[in-house]
């Protein structure tokens, strides 16, 4: 039985009371918070740890524009990665098939296809980010050289929470909730997301029954999607506090590479914001097809 769907009045009820009730839980989130900050023990701690997390002297200083490239196009693919994901949930007849031209059994969807050629852009993208952070020292800025970078990291939860914002310069270093936050992003969640996806995907060898074993499809799936929306949630909060922490001298520093309060990042970020949404708007079937076309055969389904 196909289940009834709900009133429109009534969705947007029980969206307001959702809305009403994250309202309450995150005013309730603030003042506990606030509360515990202002005991004499926390208090001490947070003086000890204010949150800044322990780097090198002089070491990973300045964002250079390979960075700012980089990360730039990390935000560019992970959006339209995003945006096929949540199509290929919703999708239940695809609009197109992909056919490998080399080995004929490899076939997927459109959609799947396109998932997987964005997924391949990012991870280049990701592989330049990483060789150039280890080889010009950056790595220092985001994996952490010392244990004290746990409490500061959780002095900063404290600060963020309590709406009390760590004073810091995303120029010379991150606070111990940014550098943990970072390295999770780079060095766990991105190769989770691409070892489940891999297993998801036809490039799969199926044939190997030892291997399968050890990776069942059924676990890929149950932290494949979790960690896509682990992603989102990410993007969300981080440019939430970019924009609430500094807007201006934080988005010059990513995006014009100064450490300077004026407009001019500013306008490189509404550029990108600008180039993201026409990649969210290109990414449909007459645009991908074509592409696809180059590395395969494509049957589009008939348009009724």
């Amino acid at each position: 039985m196909t289940p009834a769907r709900i009133p429109t009045p009534l969705r947007v009820v029980y969206g307001l009371f959702g809305a009403a009730a994250l309202a309450i839980l995150a005013f309730t989130a603030v003042f506990f918070t606030r509360w515990i900050a202002s005991l004499a023990p926390v208090e001490a701690f947070l003086a000890a740890y204010p949150g800044a997390a322990p780097m090198p002297a002089g070491q990973g200083i300045g964002i250079p524009a390979w960075l700012s490239w980089t990360h730039f196009l990390n935000a560019f693919f992970l959006l339209l990665i995003i945006r096929s994901g949540i199509r290929i949930r919703g999708e239940k007849t695809p609009s197109g098939l992909w056919t490998s031209r080399r080995v004929k059994k490899r076939r997927m969807s459109l959609t799947i296809w396109f998932h997987i050629a964005v997924d391949a852009l990012w991870m280049l993208n990701g592989l330049v980010f990483v060789v150039l952070l280890l080889a010009t020292g950056h790595w220092v800025r985001i994996v952490p050289t010392g244990w004290d970078v746990f409490p500061n990291a959780l002095s900063a939860l404290i600060q963020y929470v309590s709406l009390d914002w760590p004073t810091h310069s995303g120029w010379t270093g991150y606070n111990g909730l940014q550098q943990l936050s970072y390295f999770a992003i780079v060095f766990l969640a991105a190769p989770l997301a691409i070892l489940t996806g891999a297993r998801l995907s036809a490039f799969w060898p199926r044939g190997d029954s030892r291997l399968n074993r050890a990776f069942p499809v059924d676990l890929a799936k149950a932290i494949h999607f979790p960690t896509m929306l682990f992603f989102a949630g990410f993007v969300i909060a981080h440019v939430g506090l970019v924009l609430a922490t500094g807007a201006l001298r934080n988005l010059n520093a990513m995006y014009a590479g100064q450490d300077a309060v004026n407009w001019t990042g500013f306008w490189i970020f509404v550029v990108s914001l600008i180039a993201m949404a026409g990649g969210w708007i290109a990414a449909r079937d007459r645009v991908i097809a074509p592409i696809a076309r180059r590395f395969g055969d494509v049957r589009m389904r008939p348009r009724r």
